[in-house]
């Protein structure tokens, strides 16, 4: 519940030492919630040891397309909640419009300091010449970038690279005066119960397209391997609501993050005439092993990264991050063949369920594809967005001013 004590609003960019606290205040705001699967932390913050390049650090290759700035609510010194905001400079010439974007968020059940952070982001937005305020997410509601709030699902835990949080942050987002824009959904698919049509379906197409030649991805050539894959992803997914082409940076870096829990059986390509047609890649899911155990030893990135390199060839469920087919070689029945090679692995490998997951609610043919594979729809995430012509205060008044931004960019 709301605190009689003032909201006040901190805010700061990139470089600023309150950067690692905005990192993990998560960890308390979520501390008594046993499903919650935070990503590592240096994921975000970054680790010079391990030469990681953490997204909430100005050497992260997201940044030289986008200006950020941070926001910390606090009552009586404790921080209670988060937000960025985000003028994606990229996204915004690919589509040829001004959005500008809040992410990150995460706030106690206290909706005036909610409304005073998204006061904070509307503003500063405005300031950019942001025409539309869209979010949540990280930075960017882009299609490759962690994103969206959940609204339908709190009952199980997020897989790798999915959002997880309580039921009142869509109703303090509308309560706010944020609309619906798109909503994406996960479908659970029991492997054990795949109906047995789809190996007769990539039967027939085998035997219809002879010229249709398929493998697995090729760890020895595995940044190589990833470029393929963002070839395809960029010309597959073109037409998707908020798709943004990967650059080569965003690329390696995801190529760092995969390499860890990749089972090589579960990425394949499709080629026709030995030309570059689809690919699907779905990955022994992480969270499995990270969600957190509150043991007297912590949870720091060691424990889980250990954790996680220990049972990485036992994780029970996968989840599809992605599958594409360039558009010229759509309806040749390549998802059929690819799903039934993939799912004849997993079998082998001892994996029991999968996710398919960010499915556009408008994605008629992925939907009727994940139901008729015997998934049952489970979660449902929302993209939020208001314009900003109508800039006047909602809620939630700043008792003190907005100090200098350190180090924005």
């Amino acid at each position: 519940m709301a605190d009689e004590r003032a909201v006040t609003i901190e805010q700061f960019g990139l470089g600023d030492r309150r950067i690692r606290e905005f990192a993990l205040l998560p960890w308390r705001l979520y501390r008594d919630d046993s499903l919650w699967t935070p990503p590592l932390n240096m994921d975000l913050v970054g680790n010079r040891l391990l030469g990681t390049k953490g997204l909430l650090t100005a050497e992260h290759p997201y940044h030289r397309q986008a200006t950020v700035t941070h926001f910390l609510a606090r009552r009586d010194g404790r921080a209670v909640g988060r937000v960025s905001a985000a003028v994606d400079e990229r996204f915004n010439d690919f589509y040829e419009d001004r959005f500008g974007f809040f992410g990150f968020f995460e706030v106690e059940e206290d909706y005036d300091a909610a409304a005073a952070l998204l006061d904070a982001a509307r503003d500063w937005l405005a300031t950019q010449g942001a025409r539309i305020m869209r979010g949540p997410g990280d930075y960017t509601n882009a299609t490759h970038m962690r994103q969206a709030v959940l609204v339908d699902g709190f009952d199980t835990p997020p897989t790798v690279e999915l959002t997880h949080n309580p039921p009142f942050y869509g109703e303090f987002l509308e309560r706010w005066g944020l609309a619906k824009v798109k909503d994406y959904h996960a479908y659970l698919i029991d492997l054990a119960k795949m109906p047995e049509r789809l190996g007769h379906v990539a039967d027939g197409v085998r035997k219809r397209y002879p010229n249709i030649t398929t493998r697995q991805v090729d760890m020895k050539r595995f940044t190589e391997e990833v470029r393929l894959i963002i070839s395809i992803y960029n010309e597959a997914w073109r037409e998707n609501w908020g798709y943004l082409p990967i650059t080569e940076g965003e690329a390696d870096a995801l190529a760092e993050s995969l390499r860890p829990i990749v089972d090589p059986g579960l990425v394949r390509f499709a080629f026709v005439d030995g030309e570059d047609a689809a690919v699907l890649g779905a990955f022994p899911d992480p969270n499995w092993a990270l969600l957190p155990k509150r043991k007297w030893y912590g949870d720091g990135d060691p424990v889980r990264l250990m954790r996680l390199l220990r049972v990485r060839r036992h994780i029970p469920r996968t989840r599809l991050m992605f599958f594409g087919i360039r558009p010229a070689f759509r309806r040749m029945g390549i998802d059929a063949l690819l799903f039934d090679e993939t799912l004849t692995h997993a079998n082998e490998r001892g994996y029991t369920t999968t996710e398919a997951s960010m499915l556009l609610e408008d994605n008629e043919m992925i939907l009727r594809a994940s139901a008729s594979m015997g998934g049952e729809r489970y979660k449902t995430w929302r993209i939020y967005e208001r314009p900003l012509g109508d800039a006047a205060p909602v809620a939630g008044e700043i008792t003190e001013p907005l100090p200098p931004a350190a180090g924005e960019e």
